[in-house]
């Protein structure tokens, strides 16, 4: 039997339901601070999470609904300036306890560190913005042997980089590990590195495609707040646990 030696998580929508409630209000603070009339209303907002990353979805916004901008000088300035406003935003909101982390999450990590499991993350948000969630939770950001976050790599997801980035700190191979994801996005660069990968979706994406994927729930439950399993097939469990991750993995 092959052993079970990482777990890589992605972060915004999987550790913790950050889009709709934080990034998005956040952003729409910072548009306001600066005067502009933007407002992302959780449908658009929906529709421009299948751009990754904070600078490129404002940046696609502009490109498709706001197309006079395009001539504003500096713009890659003034886009990088509301990406750094908006993550100010937001890290009010996760110290102010806004953002929780789903069920099963903080229990899961916990059952990794203790048996000796590697955890790592890997994500499109910025750096400061994954500190500051796992700081404002129980779970200590050193307890990650690497925390691959933002522009660390030059293609962001549905590229594989990050993972492959992840997997070579790491010194394991995909077949060592198992991903935890959220879209359909993220799904197509885990399935890319060729690593198993469980979904557990949210509002936004419930609909998408994860066919292959080893599991699908609406999120890893608790003892007490048992899963919905959308795909896939799961002994008599209500929640996932490492021993439920090991059936899936072997």
């Amino acid at each position: 039997m092959r052993k079970l030696q990482s777990l890589i998580f992605d972060v915004d929508g999987t550790l913790a339901d950050t889009e709709r409630d934080g990034h998005r209000i956040a952003f729409n603070q910072a548009f306001s601070e600066v005067g502009i009339p933007w407002n992302w209303s959780i449908d658009l907002y929906g529709k421009l999470l299948a751009i990754g990353g904070g600078k490129e979805r404002i940046r696609y916004y502009i490109e498709q609904y706001e197309p006079d901008f395009l001539s504003t000088a500096n713009l890659d300035n003034l886009i990088a300036d509301l990406h750094q406003l908006k993550n100010q935003y937001y890290r009010k909101l996760l110290d102010q306890g806004l953002i929780p982390l789903r069920p099963g999450v903080q229990r899961l990590i916990q059952e990794a560190k203790d048996s000796s499991i590697r955890l790592a993350i890997a994500t499109t948000s910025a750096l400061p913005n994954v500190l500051a969630l796992l700081e404002n939770t129980a779970i200590d950001p050193n307890w990650f042997k690497i925390i691959a976050a933002g522009d660390i790599v030059p293609a962001k997801k549905p590229a594989p980089d990050i993972y492959f980035y992840v997997l070579e700190k790491l010194g394991l191979n995909s077949a060592d590990c198992l991903v935890f994801e959220d879209s359909h996005h993220g799904f197509l660069a885990s399935k890319q590195a060729e690593l198993k990968t469980i979904i557990t979706v949210n509002d936004y994406t419930k609909n998408q495609d994860f066919t292959d994927a080893v599991l699908v729930v609406n999120h890893l439950g608790e003892p007490d707040q048992p899963f919905t399993v959308l795909a896939g097939n799961v002994p008599e469990k209500s929640y996932l646990d490492l021993g439920l991750i090991q059936e899936f993995y072997d």
